[in-house]
């Protein structure tokens, strides 16, 4: 994605801060008008904002509302009149043990973390088959891959998220839209700050690589998996977490 990304139109879930926004602010330095949206604002889109008029959008959106759901892809083509790049980053972690998680916490966790990803992904394919199709990533979780404690409606639902997109790769590619699921692993965000020191260091122990991620690594495999040099890449689940899950 150089030059020739100038005109392409991306949506990123949840690009106001963590993975979102880094790969909304490389996006936009590579010329793609960006729509993104958040519950609230940032200081990064304000600044994004100001410092981009024509090529970013940001609205204010509730994942667990899906009729504001279907008004920001309304906004997206009027403002744009295309998709080209759907990045599904959005979500939303719960941690409680399973025997005391409530019918309605389950509840969020799937509408938040695999139906709200789904409804979106169905408004943007229906705005790329106006065009010459497009890239869908959707991004999963290691909670997906290996169980762990306290995370099993969550985990339920992104891995759900990864059959979505082994799915869709079969019924999307006669349309040219690719499907893939990039999972990463352990890297610092906002999901990760409330980690202790002690588990960090039980994660850097059990991980090959002996540290925890980067955004910027994370954001490197989301746009590899949306780049023309991954365009016979459909239907695969990328595993970035520096090797804990092998």
């Amino acid at each position: 994605m150089t030059a020739s990304a100038t005109g392409r139109v991306a949506v990123v879930t949840g690009g106001s801060r963590g993975l979102g926004r880094t790969v909304t602010e490389r996006l936009l330095a590579q010329d793609w008008r960006v729509a993104t949206f958040s519950r609230t604002p940032s200081d990064f889109v304000e600044e994004a904002s100001r410092r981009h008029p024509d090529s970013f959008l940001w609205e204010p959106v509730d994942l667990s509302d899906l009729e504001v759901l279907r008004a920001f892809s309304k906004a997206v083509d009027n403002r744009f009149g295309r998709v080209d790049l759907l990045v599904n980053n959005g979500g939303a972690l719960h941690q409680e043990l399973f025997l005391t998680t409530s019918a309605q916490r389950m509840r969020e966790m799937v509408a938040v973390n695999l139906l709200a990803p789904m409804v979106l992904t169905q408004l943007c394919a229906r705005l790329m088959m106006r065009g010459q199709g497009g890239t869908i990533v959707n991004i999963s979780s290691i909670n997906a891959v290996r169980g762990y404690r306290g995370v099993s409606a969550y985990a339920a639902a992104k891995a759900g998220l990864e059959g979505l997109g082994r799915s869709l790769a079969r019924e999307l590619g006669p349309l040219n839209i690719r499907v893939n699921t990039l999972t990463p692993g352990f890297f610092d965000s906002d999901m990760t700050t409330d980690v202790t020191d002690e588990n960090r260091s039980t994660i850097r122990r059990r991980t090959p690589l002996g540290r925890l991620g980067s955004v910027d690594e994370i954001a490197d495999a989301v746009l590899f998996l949306a780049s023309p040099q991954a365009g016979f890449i459909t239907g695969q689940t990328l595993i970035a977490d520096g090797g804990i899950t092998c």
